[in-house]
């Protein structure tokens, strides 16, 4: 794997992306682009493709047919070693489902991609799991266990962990969908917030208010993309 630049012209590159599940088409030939700094809002029905997208994007899923370029990176090229390495230290990832290790402190559950790394001390890594919780606003609560948080707490927990190694790209897939209304616009918020920052990011959601949050709305319908409407300046 080549070293991380920071001179990219697109973050996300893709070239006539196809993924079949069997004979059943998921996605269809789509190409796309997200420069640096954007905040993408991925929407469309259930079985329009969104999250395999998103794997594809991220290296989770390795098996289709087209060109997927990510930070510099062309994805097919990199052996299993490389991919998992990419993955763990250059893109943050955000689920629906918290993935938290209930046994575990939060601080622990952040810290998790220090498991799969060398040459970091354990003190080290404790200290930026915590400059993580405080990033995303719960620093008080790293020493809890996740059973003792309430749901947006949890989901924090989660965005701190995708954080913990500063990551160029987030991707996050229907990231308030287990939260309440109020709880999910405060996650929204976070999102916005980090944005700002000038992290790239890419959402898939079937949420409206998050749309609007977004610079950038792309809709999928059968595994291509249909529509791009104008982009939302909902921060002004």
């Amino acid at each position: 794997m080549s070293p991380p630049t920071t001179d990219v012209a697109a973050v996300v590159s893709l070239e006539s992306i196809e993924k079949s599940y069997g004979r059943e088409p998921v996605l269809r030939g789509i190409s796309l682009e997200v420069a640096a700094g954007e905040m993408v809002s991925l929407i469309g029905r259930s079985g329009s493709g969104k999250s395999t997208l998103l794997h594809v994007i991220g290296g989770l899923d390795r098996r289709y047919r087209g060109r997927a370029r990510v930070l510099g990176e062309d994805l097919a090229t990199l052996s299993d070693a490389q991919l998992s390495l990419f993955r763990n230290q250059r893109v943050g990832f955000v689920f629906q489902q918290f993935h938290l290790l209930a046994h575990l402190r939060c601080v622990e559950n952040v810290m998790l991609p220090w498991y799969f790394e060398r040459g970091v001390s354990a003190e080290l890594a404790q200290r930026r799991a915590r400059e993580a919780l405080d990033r995303v606003g719960i620093a008080d609560q790293g020493d809890k266990l996740p059973g003792e948080l309430s749901g947006g707490q949890k989901q924090r927990v989660a965005i701190a962990r995708a954080l913990y190694h500063r990551p160029s790209l987030l991707l996050a897939d229907e990231p308030t969908g287990n939260l309440d209304s109020e709880t999910g616009q405060h996650i929204i918020e976070l999102f916005a917030d980090l944005n700002r920052d000038g992290l790239t990011e890419i959402i898939v959601t079937h949420e409206d208010r998050v749309s609007r949050a977004a610079r950038r709305v792309v809709r999928l319908a059968d595994g291509r993309v249909v529509d791009e409407p104008a982009a939302i300046e909902a921060r002004a």
